[in-house]
């Protein structure tokens, strides 16, 4: 079984979105899940994430999956640049990895897109990657998450009319995780 840790975007929390409804389908399939609630708006830098991740790190081992949503696939690059194992699979919804070209959300984003990626560790660090972004996201344009799939080696999933994802179920995420745990 493996370890899913879920990470929230900006001003959310682990009971967002489709977040809920995917932690019963994999507790239910047996799989252990964890989702922290990570400083929220007024307190998110990276150095606050990382400081509230530290408890979450003895979850990442070679059977961890990360699934994260809007600012939450770049954390999990930061935090792949950081590990020390290689874990499973990542699964990066709504996700960036340059600034967005919001103003309002530069402050928020800053420091987590400011210093260039260590692109080689991230991709050493993880065993799949997978890229789904939306054609009329009004957070993320479309070429951000190209932009992300490119640098990742891997192709990009275009859910249509999928908006920044906000939606209660996500079963095209489900498929694909369950096409990872059945390896």
């Amino acid at each position: 079984m493996a370890n899913f840790i879920l990470i929230h975007g900006t001003g959310g929390n682990p009971d967002e979105c489709f977040y809920p409804w995917l932690r019963q389908r994999l507790e239910e399939d047996g799989h252990k899940v964890y989702a922290p609630q990570l400083p929220m708006p007024e307190n998110q830098s990276l150095q606050t994430w990382l400081k509230a991740f530290e408890p979450y790190w003895k979850y990442v081992n070679k059977d961890a999956v990360f699934v994260g949503r809007s600012i939450g696939p770049v954390f999990i690059l930061r935090l792949l640049e950081r590990t020390k194992v290689n874990v499973k699979a990542s699964f990066l919804v709504a996700g960036f990895c340059s600034d967005i070209g919001l103003p309002s959300f530069t402050p928020l984003i800053r420091t987590f897109v400011d210093k260039p990626f260590g692109w080689q560790k991230i991709m050493s660090s993880c065993g799949r990657f997978f890229v789904y972004n939306s054609d009329n996201d009004p957070y993320v344009p479309l070429e951000k998450g190209k932009e992300l799939a490119k640098n990742l080696g891997t192709e990009l999933a275009l859910v249509k009319g999928a908006e920044h994802f906000w939606f209660e179920e996500f079963p095209k995420l489900l498929t694909d995780i369950n096409k990872v745990t059945e390896d």
